[in-house]
């Protein structure tokens, strides 16, 4: 995201995804403004081909591990990252975002 939408650097346009979310966690309060542009972010990268993944920011010449063997239904960079069950990143962080506002609770991504 960042590598193609934000040009002025990492968390300038998206602070509150790339700086909060990404590096600590996102309050509920927030929510509303963070799905806003992860709706935003979606809408760009749908113009952004597969071929366009960046998957080390730090290291442009790192390919991903499956290279370029991926399902044929990813057209874009908007659904390059789908769960086995179809739904893509932006799918899932939508529904989290939704239940983290009805909630009121604060998302925290975690590596697993």
């Amino acid at each position: 995201m960042s590598y193609h939408l934000e040009k002025e650097g990492w968390g300038k346009k998206y602070l509150l995804l790339m700086n909060e979310l990404y590096n600590r966690k996102l309050s509920w309060i927030d929510v509303s403004t963070a799905k806003a542009d992860l709706i935003e972010i979606e809408q760009k990268l749908l113009k952004y081909s597969q071929q366009y993944v960046v998957w080390d920011i730090d290291d442009l010449s790192k390919a991903p591990p499956w290279g370029d063997k991926i399902n044929p239904q990813i057209k874009s960079l908007a659904n390059y990252f789908t769960a086995a069950n179809g739904r893509t990143f932006f799918e899932v962080m939508c529904v989290a975002m939704d239940v983290a506002k009805e909630d009121k609770c604060d998302i925290k991504l975690r590596h697993i």
